[in-house]
């Protein structure tokens, strides 16, 4: 980086900017990695003074929690080489739609936002909402469950660990809104998408022509469905051909939603272009629904506590923890 002919061709040509820009960032990336294992190697020389010490100055049950400690960072560091994608260092950006079954399925679909909501916490990854149709009822935390939710996990990573939760998610408990207690099953369709930060140039060059979008100005609602902007600032781009729809109220600006909601709407075009082989938009004209196909894990809270995952058959019947956000477990095991 501190070769002068570098910067000296930026002068020059304008569109060797780009090439420098991703050098410095692959460096900051080699920084931080370097800078990871220099931590590992620390930790571990403490570890061994520790152990060359007399035993009295510090218990085994902190040796072996250190241990832990640097053993889940080896971990940690043993999964990022194994993403391989060019979005995986990404951050995420998700949807959370409830299925059918009324109040159960919109609580449910609220819980799983909590649940990603803390394991993003534990790793001080950013959550940001999007867009968010609420429930005209509170859960029992006096929460506003959500019809559907869309937001951005931001961190670095936040892509590759969590691209695996996209699928239905079922659960299976004694129903909280039923008089008579009986237990009820309830689905939530997950979508996760990269951010659109590494799809910039992609989606600056796809090109959705005026009549094949349908745009809606509505107003940002607040819980139970009140309107708290009295100004139309909330935006919903729907794509005609295929019926993909994306929508942004986040911001005050209408202006800004709008572009919020169009550069998410084009990457679920692009998605769906990768996963169809189509190179061209204008072939894109097949109409797309939602994937409630088979689920991906279960989640039951009655008459015993389990939550499985079906795609690695990883268990657990610590089901609090998991909602909780304590999904390194299944996580982890999907990506392996």
């Amino acid at each position: 980086m501190s070769d002068p002919d570098l910067w000296k061709s930026v002068k020059e040509k304008e569109s060797n900017r780009e090439s420098v820009e991703k050098k410095i960032k692959e460096l900051g990336e080699l920084n931080d990695l370097t800078k990871k294992f220099k931590e590992i190697e620390e930790e571990l020389n403490e570890i061994d003074i520790f152990l060359a010490k007399d035993s009295s100055e510090i218990s085994t049950e902190e040796i072996l929690k250190k241990l832990k400690k640097t053993e889940s960072k080896l971990s940690q560091l043993e999964i990022e080489n194994l993403f391989t994608n060019e979005y995986d260092k990404q951050s995420a950006i998700f949807s959370i739609y409830a299925g059918a079954g009324g109040q159960d399925a919109e609580d449910w679909a609220g819980m799983l936002f909590e649940m990603y909501s803390k394991f993003s916490e534990k790793r001080s990854w950013k959550i940001k909402i999007i867009d968010e149709n609420l429930a005209d009822f509170q859960s029992k935390t006096g929460k506003y469950p959500v019809k559907d939710i869309t937001f951005e996990i931001k961190g670095n990573y936040a892509f590759g660990y969590l691209k695996k939760e996209s699928g239905v998610h079922r659960l299976v408990r004694i129903s909280p809104f039923s008089s008579e207690k009986k237990r009820h099953t309830s689905f939530a369709l997950v979508e996760v998408l990269p951010d659109i930060t590494q799809l910039q140039t992609e989606a600056e060059n796809l090109k959705i022509p005026e009549s094949d979008i349908k745009i809606d100005f509505f107003r940002s609602s607040g819980p139970g469905g009140q309107n708290v902007n009295k100004v139309e600032t909330a935006v919903r781009i729907t794509h005609i051909p295929t019926g993909l729809s994306a929508a942004s109220q986040v911001d005050r600006s209408q202006i800004k939603n709008r572009e919020q909601a169009m550069n998410l709407l084009k990457i679920k075009l692009l998605k769906l272009m990768e996963k169809n082989e189509i190179k061209e938009l204008d072939k894109m004209r097949v109409k797309v629904k939602p994937e409630w196909g088979s689920q991906i894990r279960s989640y039951v809270l009655h008459p015993y506590k389990m939550v499985k995952d079906h795609r690695t058959n990883i268990e657990t019947a610590q089901a609090e923890k998991v909602l909780n956000g304590e999904l390194d477990e299944f996580i982890e095991a999907e990506i392996k």
